[in-house]
């Protein structure tokens, strides 16, 4: 499956901004959707995972209250909805897909695919 994510930019603390990841080849119905994102120099971090058959979503303390996943199985396309973002929140977020187990979900390691990612960055 070949993911595509988009919607990354500059916004203030405080805004929002909408990441959209779209899967193309195979449907992403057969797959857990995460959310990862990496700063420079930094491992990538789990943000969040909904499962194939809309299980969870699961997030990351980090982001828990903040960010919101959704996922449109007719647009095979999920969906990272970020508010109230933070200057730490500045990172390249990824989309994965994985069949791993459910509890595993937040290990970026166990996923078979990622799209390219795409940059966000919060001023103060």
């Amino acid at each position: 499956v070949q993911l595509q994510a988009f919607g990354g930019g500059l916004v203030q603390t405080g805004g929002s901004l909408r990441l959209s990841c779209t899967a193309s080849g195979r449907s992403f119905r057969n797959y857990h959707m995460g959310w990862f994102r990496q700063a420079p120099e930094q491992g990538r971090q789990f943000v969040g995972v909904i499962g194939r058959t809309g299980s969870g979503p699961y997030y990351a303390d980090s982001v828990r209250g903040r960010f919101t996943i959704t996922k449109d199985n007719a647009k095979n396309t999920v969906y990272l909805q970020m508010d109230s973002v933070k200057p730490e929140d500045t990172a390249t977020y990824y989309c994965g897909a994985t069949n791993t187990a459910w509890g595993t979900t937040h290990l970026a390691e166990q996923y078979d695919y990622w799209g390219q990612g795409t940059q966000v960055t919060v001023s103060s």
